[in-house]
């Protein structure tokens, strides 16, 4: 018997003894969690009845059930997983599947009920807090984890994350290592320009990364981050340790990154860490329905971000001196590099000589990539305002074309006519560009398998009568190869001495006409048959 057939037998029996011990129809609703609805329909059916109509009950098929034995992996492998972050996962592995938060929620839920997989919860209680205004406040913590890695090995990491009080719109970023404060100044100019402005006030816990003390409410910061406040005009607040109603929402983000995104995810390197970050950001982090503002974060934040102060172009002196000197990407296999989401290109080859470049931007959005700190200039792309996206240089792209002219130059080389043999390789090149390699390399077989005598008079006559392809190329050669008739000598000990033609070659060759009768010759046949 199927999972629902048993709970409506379930169902059906407890409701007859919860009324039996003298609890009335709206308190078995209530106890059972039902509406009253369904208890009277329950009721209207005796047990004779209730088998019938149990076995009537067809199971019907779920939108989830073809990931069932995918998502039956994942809680039996974790136990504790929530039911926001199966979505999350299977929305990573299906992009094109559309399903509701709540349709995973019951099916995780009936997943746990049948295979008896619990689930332990944590429950802590928070205190309301009124709204803040749009582009009031960002508030900023840092958090860690152990990942795990395919090969079984665990890894430290740590992330800065950002979050506008209003819309409750995300940024975060990764290290593998501590951060410095030179790291966490590059995260601000980083989460201000992926917010494309700067809030009225930053709200931080107090980090050592930021302050050195505190006398009395009067905050003393460690040196480079105060040219770094001064520099941007920022007004900061540092509240108290496990103070939520002052930082409330960003303690939620560390919760939410630590949960949602990081909680059972193998670690396959920085790069790809934090790309999968940015995705997640705009597939659930900042695309999700929050649970308080009931709004998508992404929607509140076109609002928002209107009400942020403009970027303006830091100094200079201060620029090189305290962070954009320092700023670092790793250069990826396919000789990219990330910045804010999106992939620039360097030259091909860059990847095996260099490991790490060195970046910065100008005033005109500009990002400039370097080899060394301050050195050559080996790249310089515009700045894109979307993400995800690939920027590439023409000139880092590798010439296809190169390796194509050199192939049709050994080709034509084969031939009696170099010249005459290139316009003829340059013309299936423009009929059929995509596969002019295999073309080239079907003539160059029957090249390496006939006498130069055949190819280049199959090149004649393909010309001749503008045949341009392998294939009919390949089909000139055979035919002149039957066409073909020769005289054998041989020497005193029997071995073949010489070929030679016996017809030399010319035009008739190729146009033979069929040999036609006399009718005369057709009607004394006849006249014979009729004697």
């Amino acid at each position: 018997m199927g999972v629902e057939k048993v709970e409506k037998w379930k169902m059906y029996m407890e409701i007859h003894q919860l009324l039996k011990q003298g609890f009335s129809k709206v308190k078995v609703a209530e106890k059972l969690g039902i509406s009253r609805t369904t208890v009277y329909r329950y009721l209207n059916r005796d047990p004779d009845m209730m088998s019938k109509w149990v076995k009537k009950t067809k199971v019907r098929k779920k939108k989830l059930d073809p990931y069932k034995e995918l998502i039956l992996s994942w809680l039996f492998e974790h136990p504790d997983m929530s039911a926001a972050q199966v979505l999350d996962w299977l929305q990573e592995k299906y992009p094109n599947l559309k399903v509701a938060e709540s349709t995973v929620r019951l099916y995780v839920r009936e997943l746990r009920k049948a295979y008896d997989i619990p689930k332990e919860s944590l429950i802590r209680d928070y205190e309301a807090v009124p709204e803040v205004p749009m582009g009031k406040q960002i508030q900023v913590d840092f958090g860690q984890t152990e990942q795990l890695t395919p090969d079984g090995n665990k890894v430290k990491l740590r992330f800065i994350a950002f979050v506008l009080a209003n819309s409750r719109y995300k940024y975060k970023e990764w290290l593998d290592r501590p951060f410095t404060t030179r790291d966490v100044i590059q995260a601000h100019e980083n989460a201000f320009h992926y917010y494309g402005g700067i809030p009225n006030e930053l709200v931080y816990d107090q980090d050592a990364l930021l302050i050195v003390s505190e006398n009395g409410g009067d905050l003393i910061l460690t040196r480079e981050f105060q040219a770094y406040k001064e520099e941007r005009n920022l007004i900061v607040h540092m509240c108290r340790k496990a103070d939520p109603e002052s930082k409330g929402k960003i303690e939620n983000v560390v919760k939410y990154v630590k949960q949602n995104f990081a909680k059972h995810r193998l670690y396959h390197g920085l790069d790809a860490w934090n790309e999968a970050g940015w995705k997640w950001l705009e597939r659930t982090g900042n695309y999700k329905v929050h649970n308080t503002i009931k709004k998508r974060p992404v929607e509140v934040f076109t609002l928002e971000k209107q009400h942020l102060r403009p970027i303006s172009s830091p100094t200079t002196n201060y620029l090189n001196s305290n962070y954009a000197s320092s700023i670092t990407r790793s250069v990826r296999k396919d000789n990219t590099i990330w910045y804010k989401s999106n992939r620039y290109s360097v030259p091909l080859g860059t990847f095996n000589k260099l490991k790490e470049v060195f970046i910065e931007t100008t005033d005109d959005d500009y990002l400039i990539i370097r080899e060394t700190r301050g050195g050559r200039i080996i790249a310089k792309h515009e700045i894109a305002s979307d993400k995800g996206e690939l920027i590439q240089d023409t000139n880092h792209k590798r010439d296809r074309t190169k390796g194509i002219d050199t192939y049709i130059e050994t080709v034509a080389k084969k031939f009696s006519d170099k010249y005459k043999a290139k316009i003829f390789l340059e013309k299936i090149r423009n009929i059929r560009s995509r596969y002019i390699r295999d073309q080239l390399q079907m003539i160059l077989k029957q090249i390496k398998q006939h006498n130069r005598k055949i190819i280049d008079t199959a090149l004649d006559e393909c010309i001749n009568r503008h045949l341009f392809s392998a294939t009919e190329f390949i089909d000139m050669v055979q035919y002149l190869n039957r066409q073909r008739e020769v005289t054998v000598t041989k020497d005193i000990n029997g071995k073949v001495d010489q070929i030679k033609p016996i017809y030399p070659w010319a035009e008739s060759i190729l146009q033979t006409d069929t040999y036609k009768r006399d009718i005369k010759e057709y009607v004394a046949v006849l006249e014979g048959e009729r004697e």
